[in-house]
This record gives structure tokens, C-alpha cells and sequence, in this order.
């Protein structure tokens, strides 16, 4: 979902080979966007867990371990790839100017739309509002001011969104109250139609991009290194690492010095009822951030929280490390370790027709004879492994057919109306 096609991820099969040596070295090596494409099959995984998995039992093995990190990182990984893949289209090292840029910020204007509708259309089913689609058309025309920005003010931007707009998002949505929020919606053809409307875009779904958009200036930034450089690949080894410590390290110890950790699960009741999360009436509404708690209510401690989905300062921080840690060892290992390249190829695949096996992996939980969508009643370790080599299998067999994804495919044939942009 990314971009959220990987049409682009190979320039070269976009533009000529460039004639020097020296060009060649500047170029993006085809490892480093392998390396991406196998980040993107992670987060399809882990999306898969999210939704088609059991609940991570607190202190359990491994599969609970993986379970637990999925739960709000994937799609805060699929957000920050979706910002690198922006740079795909926009110029990876250098910006796109002129008539190039022009048509670049086209490609991403029809992308949006298209996503939008497919999202609003998903979200008309009983999935409801914890689809992301229409939350990246939101993203990626945001992001279009960035584009020709370098990696260090994108930097600079994503690390103040993540210190401002939590603080303000919680601020807002604590002086909204249901009656605004319906008279709102009451005008928004969106909301009308799909049920998530551009209050939830923006502000109240469970990917808004007042804060999400952290996640995606990030993939910006990232999208403009050239991570085929060793000083480059040195300090996102300790920048990612160091986000993540600070992240989750900095929430624990401040939760539970000060008691906010007691104060948070008294006030999240339905978060340990495994009936209710099976509820099918979870389905929609209820992925909403409340409104109207009250600036100084119990509420407020989530700020300093660090969960998955609480939107705070930590969370961002902490995700977006995950996220530049994960891209940075898949990258290395697809670069130095030809074997295991080879070996991953299948798990690329799925990462080259993410946006197919998204759409694709809700229509199955759709189609599940009685089942609710999120998550479905039958979620368990044994249909997400199901789901994982369904998609795997696939990607692979369609892969050694066709060069795009079948949605992948009429997304790139919709942006070729960009050229007609002067």
C-alpha cells in the first residue's frame, strides 16, 4: 500500500540505464528497493495478524510476541513505506521539477482518488472503519507541499509532528462533543456515504492523519537517503534503535512512577473483554477516538502512553523506530546476503502487490460463512497461517506471469492520464 503499488520499484525499468559509471553509483541499487518490497511483505503480514489472528496473550512465547508487535506497528510501517514510495514517484535523491514534477504530483493526485474510493467503498462493508485506503488518499494528498523538501527538513518536520500533534489532536477532540461531530458529518458526503468521513480522516479514525502523517513525512525523509551509503546505513542503526528505547522506554518508566499505567487500564475495561473485542458491532464505530473526554480527564494520561493506536508522542516515536529498524536490517540483509534474497522471493512478491492482497485479504474475511469482519469470530493462529501462504503462494505464481499485482495493474494504467498534464 505504500505507494501503494511498487510499479516504481525499480527505476530503472522506468527510465534509460544512465550512461557513467558515476550515475550508475548514484542510483538506487536493486537490493535497496528489494529491501523495501520485503519491509512491505512484513507489514502485509502483519496487517494479516491484526485482523485474522488471536489476541496476544500478555507474557506468552514468540507468536505472541509477533501478535503484540504487529498490532499498530504494521500499519505504522505500511505509513512510513507509503512516504518512501512517495519519493519513488517524486525523485528518489533529487526532487522532479518542471514538467516532470508536474506529472509526479499528478501520479499522486489520481492515486489518492483512486484510493479514496476504494477505501470509502471498503468502508461501506462490515469492515467499517478499520479500513486504511482512504486514510492514505488523505496522506498522500497532504504530502504533496513535501515533496521537493530534503531528507533533513522532512526530519525536522516528522520529528515536530510527532511533538505537536498529539498534543493538539488530544486538544481538539476534547472540546468536540458528539453534537458537532453529527452536525459535521451531517454535511460531509463522505461520512454520509461511507461512514468515515474527513473529521475521521483528519482527526478521529484509527489512522488520522494528524498524527499519521508523522509516519509518512518519516518514509519521506528516508526516501531521499541514500541508504546504499554506509554512513547513512551507521546512523539510522542507532537512530532507529535509539527511537525505539526512547519510545517505549521513556512511556514505561513515566506511566509507572507517576500511575498513570493503573489509571489506564482501570479506564479500558473493554480492552481486556475478549468478547467484546470479538463483538461484531466492533466492526465500525467503535475504531473511533472518543470525543468530548474532558481536557484534564482520565484521558489525558494516554498521552503518555506508548500502546498501539493511542496516537502519543511515545507511540509515534517509538513506532517510527520499529519502522526505520525494520526497513534498515531488510535492506542490509537483501544487499549483503544474496542467498537469503533468493530464498525471500516469494515473501518480495507480496510486497510488490500489497494494495491486491489488502483488498484481498478483506474480501476473504468478508466472505467467511457468519463471521463478523473485525476481527472475525474465528480469528486464530491456524487462519492467519492460512492467509499468510494464501497470499505468499499467490504473489509467487502470479509474479512469474505479470510484473504488477492485478490492482497494482489498473492503478498504473489510471496514473497515465499524468501524462497529459503540461
Amino acid at each position: 500500500m505504500t505507494e501503494i503499488e511498487s510499479a516504481e520499484k525499480t527505476p530503472a525499468s522506468h527510465s534509460p540505464a544512465p550512461e557513467s559509471a558515476t550515475a550508475t553509483k548514484s542510483a538506487a541499487p536493486m537490493a535497496r528497493l528489494v529491501g523495501v518490497d520485503l519491509a512491505r511483505a512484513l507489514a502485509v503480514f502483519g496487517m494479516f495478524a491484526v485482523h485474522v489472528g488471536p489476541l496476544a496473550t500478555p507474557g506468552g512465547g514468540v507468536g505472541d510476541w509477533f501478535l503484540e508487535l504487529a498490532s499498530g506497528r504494521a500499519s505504522a510501517l505500511f505509513a512510513t513505506l507509503a512516504g518512501f514510495s512517495l519519493m519513488l514517484i517524486a525523485g528518489r535523491l533529487e526532487p522532479k521539477t518542471g514538467l516532470a514534477g508536474r506529472q509526479a504530483r499528478a501520479r499522486i493526485v489520481i492515486r489518492a482518488v483512486i484510493l479514496l474510493v476504494l477505501g470509502s467503498a471498503l468502508a461501506m462493508t462490515n469492515f467499517g472503519g478499520a479500513g486504511i485506503l482512504n486514510f492514505y488518499a488523505v496522506y498522500f494528498l497532504l504530502a504533496l507541499p513535501l515533496l521537493r523538501l530534503r531528507a533533513r527538513t522532512l526530519a525536522i518536520i516528522a520529528v515536530t509532528l510527532a511533538v505537536v500533534m498529539p498534543q493538539l489532536a488530544y486538544v481538539i477532540r476534547a472540546l468536540l462533543n458528539e453534537s458537532i461531530v453529527n452536525s459535521i458529518d451531517a454535511y460531509d458526503p463522505i461520512a454520509r456515504l461511507s461512514g468515515v468521513g474527513v473529521l475521521d480522516l483528519l482527526l478521529l479514525g484509527l489512522y488520522p492523519a494528524i498524527t499519521w502523517m508523522t509516519f509518512v513525512v518519516t518514509g519521506m525523509a528516508l526516501g531521499r537517503l541514500d541508504l546504499a551509503s554506509g554512513a547513512v546505513r551507521r546512523r539510522l542503526a542507532v537512530v532507529g534503535p535509539a527511537l525505539i528505547a526512547f519510545g517505549y522506554g521513556v512511556s514505561w518508566l513515566v506511566l509507572r512512577l507517576s500511575g498513570g499505567a493503573q489509571k489506564i487500564t482501570a479506564g479500558m475495561p473493554a480492552m481486556k473483554d475478549l468478547g467484546a473485542m470479538k463483538d461484531p458491532g466492533m466492526a465500525s464505530g467503535s475504531f473511533d477516538t472518543p470525543v468530548g473526554g474532558g481536557l484534564w480527564g482520565p484521558d489525558a494520561w494516554r498521552l503518555l502512553a506508548a500502546e498501539p493506536h493511542s496516537g502519543s508522542t511515545f507511540d509515534l516515536i517509538g513506532s517510527i523506530g520499529i519502522a526505520i529498524t525494520a526497513l534498515l536490517c531488510l535492506t542490509v540483509a537483501m544487499d549483503r546476503l544474496p542467498w537469503l534474497r533468493r530464498l525471500a522471493t516469494p515473501v518480495i512478491a507480496v510486497g510488490t502487490m500489497s494494495l491486491t492482497l489488502y483488498v484481498g485479504h478483506i474480501l476473504v474475511i468478508l466472505a467467511l460463512p457468519g463471521e463478523a469482519a473485525t476481527p472475525p469470530q474465528s480469528a486464530s493462529a491456524a487462519l492467519l497461517l492460512c492467509f499468510i501462504l494464501g497470499a505468499t503462494l499467490f504473489a509467487a505464481i502470479w509474479s512469474r506471469f505479470f510484473r504488477r499485482g492485478p490492482l497494482e495493474y489498473l492503478l498504473n494504467n489510471a496514473t497515465k492520464l499524468a501524462r497529459h498534464v503540461r
